[in-house]
């Protein structure tokens, strides 16, 4: 499958995790350490706009949604979900055949077809996707292609430091291809 139909799909599942979320649990705290639900959320849709920005060649020196960044959920302002959905559909909208193709630079991987930030971008949703779910006492699966993608991306690109992936856990024995992805991002997952 295509990369872009993989990331709208990616996009799509954490789409459907916000529009779960009540009002009064958007500051439950996540598997991020020290990151509510508005926390991931606001960091998501700094990675929507900051894709946006690369996409055009444009300069987004925001950081507060930054991987680590201490409060994320100022983006996500008092209306989450829907600030998701603009900052995904005005993101979308700018990944053209020629955008995909432009090289960005990141700290830590170097430089980059655009393409590959959209795979990045997937592992992104995909674990935010569960982060969120999982707040909220949701046995979340995820679909196995795209826990396929986002494991590959994963073991190829790890960065183990505070603001990025937890020190990699164990899972249990027998456990499914989506606890071992979640254990290797940090994340502690019941198996189904």
């Amino acid at each position: 499958m295509d990369t872009t139909d993989l990331y709208r799909r990616a996009q799509d599942g954490f789409d459907a995790a916000l529009a779960e979320v009540r009002e009064d649990q958007w500051d439950l705290p996540s598997a991020c350490t020290e990151w509510t639900v508005r926390d991931v959320t606001g960091h998501v849709i700094w990675g929507q706009r900051q894709l946006q920005a690369w996409a055009t060649g444009a300069d987004y020196a925001e950081t507060a949604g930054a991987p680590g960044a201490p409060h994320p959920a100022v983006l996500a302002t008092t209306d989450p979900l829907e600030t998701w959905r603009a900052a995904r559909k005005e993101s979308v909208a700018t990944l053209t055949d020629e955008a995909l193709r432009r090289t960005v630079t990141l700290p830590g991987l170097g430089a980059v077809p655009l393409a590959g930030i959209v795979t990045l971008l997937i592992t992104d949703l995909v674990a935010h996707r569960w982060d969120i779910g999982s707040a909220l006492g949701r046995d979340v699966r995820l679909e196995p292609d795209l826990v396929d993608v986002a494991f590959g991306w994963a073991r190829a690109n790890a960065v183990r430091r505070p603001g990025f992936f937890g020190p990699e856990l164990v899972p249990p024995a027998g456990a499914d291809e989506q606890t071992r992805m979640l254990a290797f991002l940090g994340r502690r997952a019941v198996p189904a």
